[in-house]
């Protein structure tokens, strides 16, 4: 059993409480990790290591940190759902698998603080285990729509 619970709500409330503990400021904001140099935090085996993230923003003098959450709503579900089933590439796995989702609606799942420091964007995040599903299967959904698109463009330029 894992021992992130399946809604992040709470933990993300805890984490607000001990970010303005700790005097810092929080800015709302996702930080896009493979656009920049960052250093992800690693919280194995401590679940709660984000606080030790937390205390080292602190530490290293900064004014803030950033903070972004994600909660899974009925529209994101919905427009991955009708991705998968017009993909001629899904299996029905995949659109069972969005379906198995449906039980998250309304549940946050992924809470990401980060602070810069010298150049460098330090990056603490946690996940719900079926948030990685679900990105698992937007990937999938998106790769395989580009596909079609990108050879729909190349068609016309020829």
């Amino acid at each position: 059993m894992s021992p992130i619970p399946d809604d992040l709500s709470p933990l993300k409330d805890d984490m607000v409480a001990f970010v303005e503990g700790h005097g810092l400021r929080r800015f709302q904001g996702y930080v896009e990790y493979d656009e920049v140099q960052a250093v992800m935090w690693d919280m194995n085996p401590n679940p709660e290591g984000w606080k030790d993230f937390v205390e080292l923003a602190k530490a290293s003098g900064v004014a803030f940190v950033t903070m972004h959450s994600w909660t899974l709503e009925r529209a994101d579900l919905d427009d991955l759902s009708e991705r998968l089933k017009e993909s001629e590439f899904a299996d029905n796995d995949d659109v069972e698998d969005a379906r198995w989702l449906a039980a998250r609606v309304g549940k946050m799942g992924f809470v990401q603080l980060g602070f810069a420091y010298e150049g460098t964007m330090f990056l603490c995040e946690v996940a719900a285990d079926w948030y990685e599903q679900y990105q698992r299967l937007v990937e999938l959904s998106e790769d395989f729509g580009g596909i079609a698109i990108d050879e729909t463009g190349q068609d016309d330029e020829g």
